[in-house]
């Protein structure tokens, strides 16, 4: 390891805010799901105050086409982060997502992020390092990323997303930046259902130079955030990957997912972040 990309040392937990993110609808997510799913950007304000009030820093943010459907559209994007930040002003980082979900392609995602230049992405290494985006131009998107200063976190789906990840970053390809990762768990297991021993590959092979956080579905979600809080990660909660508290009962919305977790951190001694604290953690270069 390089002295560039040596990890930091390991912070105490009672210095170590943690970062809640909710997550409150994903691409898939209906009103016959859950009808607390939010679809509009209305409903997303108003579990933007909700979530804000029972801990969370973060929002990651899906928007709905005029049938209900995922989109990548930037004025969709922009009329729900402004009604967003009617409700809630700066005191929620929000997070776009640039998600394919099996209707765009990468060439598609990446034109959305540099049109809507947000403050915050997520990225999906398996969705933008694909054969049809060449090389040359992969390491163009990365490095406006980077000259941007817009906080990316890249979305790792196993131990060897993450050693991908960390080779392209050795060799230069991926320049220093406003970086943090994702490690999605139990993505592929039966029945999408999760287990906090998930998190184990991951942290056997990440070099620990970048934030990180997790993220997992159905009832263990929140056993797995709580496990990757006591190993000083942060995390992703809400009705996009679970919609079921720890007893197995049924949230009544998403603010209650996030009061969960952040009774976990605090259990932990962990004290929770503000918006502040996330973007000065996510926004530092590395």
């Amino acid at each position: 390891m390089t002295q560039a990309t040596q990890a930091p040392p390991q912070q105490p937990l009672a210095s170590s805010p943690l970062i809640i993110t909710v997550a409150p609808n994903g691409a898939y997510k209906r009103a016959s799901d859950h009808a607390a799913v939010p679809l509009t950007a209305a409903a997303l304000a108003a579990d933007a105050k909700a979530c804000l009030d029972a801990g969370a820093a973060m929002m990651h943010m899906h928007v709905r086409d005029a049938q209900g459907r995922h989109s990548l559209d930037a004025q969709t994007y922009r009329e729900a982060l402004a009604t967003v930040r009617q409700a809630v002003g700066d005191a929620l980082l929000v997070q776009v997502t640039s998600e394919a979900a099996g209707v765009y392609q990468a060439a598609q995602q990446m034109a959305m992020v540099r049109e809507l230049r947000p403050e915050a992405v997520s990225v999906g290494l398996r969705e933008i390092a694909v054969p049809d985006v060449s090389e040359a131009e992969l390491a163009d998107f990365l490095g406006w990323l980077a000259r941007e200063r817009i906080m990316t976190q890249v979305i790792l789906y196993d131990a060897a997303d993450v050693q991908r990840w960390q080779a392209m970053r050795e060799r230069g390809m991926v320049p220093p930046g406003a970086w943090s990762v994702l490690y999605v768990l139990g993505r592929y297991s039966a029945g999408q259902v999760s287990s906090p021993r998930d998190l184990l590959p991951f942290l056997q092979v990440a070099d620990g130079t970048l934030p990180w956080s997790i993220c997992a579905f159905g009832r263990e979600e929140n056993a797995c955030v709580t496990a990757a809080a006591a190993f000083g990660g942060h995390v992703r909660v809400g009705f996009e990957n679970n919609l079921y508290l720890r007893d197995g009962s049924l949230a009544a919305g998403n603010a209650a997912l996030v009061a969960q977790a952040a009774q976990g951190g605090l259990t932990l001694g962990r004290p929770l972040a503000t918006a502040a604290d996330a973007r000065r953690i996510y926004g530092e270069v590395r």
